[in-house]
């Protein structure tokens, strides 16, 4: 059983999202505002299509906190779709049988869930697949990554992310970031210079009615030593992050640390050195750099905890693309309600959310604890530990031994 475990529910069109999470412990301050603020960020972004401005994110907490804080128990959230107040979505989507004809979508789309989901749960009409395949799915985890974010603060641990590229511009990323300044940017991009230049881009595929992808970085800092393991496949953490990124809508490729690129160079070139202990300036057993991305063998190592994801451009283009027809199998155009033209900005934030979730569900099967004092104290008594150690001594012979 995971320790941090959440399910979601709902459909893009449907009446709203609902999550439940479990395994959070007592006593966290948690409120609707702090949850709030993560999705305004996931519905920001340049790029972004007319949904966003259609619904205006909120999540109810409806259980499992009392007075500002978490009490122990689930904790449920309700988020309302505004969209569904329009009389065709509350007919296309009602729960109960309706006597007015629905009209079927069966125009596939390519790149989609369509075609797959369609032929597996064997239904004539793609409207139940695209429904609840579609990112809007994501503002549910992006609200269940606020609280896992309020948890791993408690014990030090900050997530930031940022745009790497956005089709073939790429930034040069400073040595130090300003996330304030990241959030502030349309891309949030954390070059200036390249601002301009992507945000061009974006102009130039809405003009030629396409979608554009790119690449967005997680970074997970104040991670402790430890976390995950060796000992099995499905306990290493770098697995585990793989995982939850590659379950994000258009995600393609995950890295980690150096990933791609040091595939390309020898063993001497991407080994992060220890440095002896006077060199030690920021915490203990420091690396010169951080090609790894904080994680040695699926266990973190101290050093920031980095991950990106590639997102490919989304497949929800506005022009016609050739297709076919799911009832008939004849040559066809594709079906197109609207989409984003680029999805970046936000996919690095839905990224935060699930690298917060992993990084909480490490944190609860390292250090546990039913309130969070309990674990801040589990998580300091362990880091007290963490630095060079003496041998272990045998025992001194006594002089009785037989």
């Amino acid at each position: 059983m995971s320790n941090f475990r959440f399910l979601t529910a709902g459909e893009s069109h449907g009446k709203g999202l609902v999550a439940v999470v479990e395994g959070v412990p007592a006593g966290l301050p948690l409120t609707e505002a702090r949850i709030a603020d993560d999705l305004r960020r996931r519905q920001g972004g340049y790029g972004r299509g007319r949904r966003q401005q259609i619904e205006q994110d909120h999540a109810e907490i409806i259980s499992g906190v009392r007075h500002g804080k978490t009490i122990g128990s689930p904790i449920a959230l309700s988020m309302p779709n505004k969209d569904h107040e329009n009389a065709n979505w509350r007919v296309r989507m009602a729960v109960e049988a309706v006597t007015e004809e629905v009209e079927r979508v069966t125009l596939l789309r390519p790149g989609h869930a369509d075609l797959a989901g369609t032929q597996k749960y064997g239904f004539d009409d793609v409207r139940p697949i695209l429904e609840r395949s579609s990112a809007r799915e994501t503002a549910a985890r992006v609200a269940v990554g606020a609280i896992a974010r309020a948890l791993l603060a408690e014990i030090g641990i900050a997530i930031h992310s940022h745009t790497l590229s956005v089709g073939t511009v790429h930034a040069q990323v400073p040595a130090r970031i300003d996330w304030d300044a990241v959030d502030a940017s349309p891309v949030r991009v954390a070059d200036r210079a390249a601002e301009a230049a992507m945000i061009a881009e974006i102009d130039r595929t809405k003009e030629a009615l396409d979608t554009i992808g790119g690449v967005f970085e997680v970074r997970a800092s104040g991670v402790p030593f430890g976390l995950g393991s060796h000992v099995h496949w499905d306990r290493k953490l770098d697995a585990r992050l793989a995982y939850a990124i590659m379950s994000i809508n258009a995600v393609k490729a995950v890295e980690i640390g150096d990933g791609f690129a040091g595939a390309g160079l020898r063993g001497s070139q991407v080994q992060d050195v220890i440095l002896p202990a006077d060199a030690w300036e920021r915490r203990r057993w420091e690396r010169a750099t951080n090609r790894a991305g904080g994680l040695e063998g699926g266990m973190t190592n101290g050093e920031d905890v980095v991950v990106r994801g590639s997102l490919k451009p989304i497949s929800t283009v506005p022009q016609r693309m050739p297709t076919a027809d799911l009832l008939t199998g004849r040559e066809t155009t594709s079906f197109y309600e609207r989409s984003d033209a680029c999805v970046v900005p936000a996919g690095g934030v839905v990224g935060e959310a699930m690298v917060a979730i992993v990084l909480a569900d490490a944190v609860l099967e390292k250090f546990g604890g039913d309130h969070v004092d309990e674990l801040r104290r589990n998580c300091e008594a362990f880091m007290r530990t963490v630095g060079p150690r003496e041998p272990d001594r045998a025992p001194e012979p006594s002089g009785n031994a037989q």
